[in-house]
């Protein structure tokens, strides 16, 4: 519905009482796409549907098209964010977008207020296996914190040296929701599932020598994990991580808004 009779035609039903708000908000919240040159159509309803806005995949882009999809979202939104962006191209973008803010270790960059307030009660605990997971896990950390999530990291605690893990149980224990980033053999995650009495979010990285497949055998433990309440998502997907665990917040606090007024 992006002609501009059937929207206005939406409205003067919902004006005679012909059409609920509800029913025209579920109609209005498949709007609406904008066109960016001959190379990208913005999906600015997307936040309404998901709880997300759209996020800008940076590979395969040249500077110039990221500058100007951000430019156009920048109308829309509070914060824009681009991932998988490599300095080379954050230099380029700098002189191009005023305002931009780089997250080096999570290879993202965004249009972002100084300090984004938790917005959802709740805490993602976001765990690395090692240092070398880091890029990965940031992105994980990042992404949740733009969202408006409250994160609490725990880096290089692989189970090769499990005290290291052990000695920080409290953060388990604490978070509403976990997500556990592990390369080499993965098995990080079950350990954490094993301890944990919230949903663990696994993500494997391609990180290891050469029979980890990049990322492949890590990916394949996690899914074999004998614990339960183990979900996994794609080798080196902090930001898909991010998303679920935040959907995962989300729901809950949905569910206590309805439990309250029923």
């Amino acid at each position: 519905m992006t002609d501009e009779k059937a929207l206005r035609s939406l409205l003067e039903a919902v004006a005679n009482g012909k059409v609920t708000p509800d029913t025209a908000f579920d109609s209005l919240k498949d709007l609406t796409y904008e066109s960016v040159g001959e190379f990208a159509k913005i999906d600015h309803h997307r936040q309404l549907r998901t709880g997300f806005p759209e996020v800008i995949w940076g590979p395969g882009k040249t500077p110039d098209q990221i500058a100007q999809i951000m430019e156009v979202m920048r109308l829309r939104n509070p914060v824009v964010m681009a991932t998988r962006i490599e300095p080379a191209v954050y230099a380029a973008l700098e002189s191009k977008v005023s305002g931009l803010r780089y997250y080096e270790s999570a290879r993202i960059c965004a249009i972002a207020p100084p300090t984004i307030e938790p917005q959802f009660a709740g805490e993602i605990g976001i765990l690395s296996a090692g240092t070398a997971d880091l890029a990965v896990a940031e992105e994980a950390a990042v992404t949740a914190e733009l969202s408006g999530f409250q994160v609490q990291r725990l880096w290089d605690v692989g189970v090769a040296g499990i005290h290291r893990l052990l000695s920080n149980r409290h953060l388990i224990e604490s978070a509403s929701v976990l997500i556990v980033v592990a390369g080499m053999e993965g098995a990080l995650p079950s350990v954490v599932a094993g301890l944990a009495s919230c949903p663990v979010i696994a993500v494997p990285t391609s990180i290891g020598y050469g029979a980890s497949f990049g990322g492949l055998a890590p990916l394949l433990t996690m899914l074999n994990s004998c614990a339960a309440g183990v979900g996994v998502v794609n080798i080196d997907n902090g930001f898909g991580a991010a998303v679920l665990a935040g959907q995962i917040l989300r729901t809950a606090e949905k569910l206590r808004l309805a439990s309250a007024t029923s």
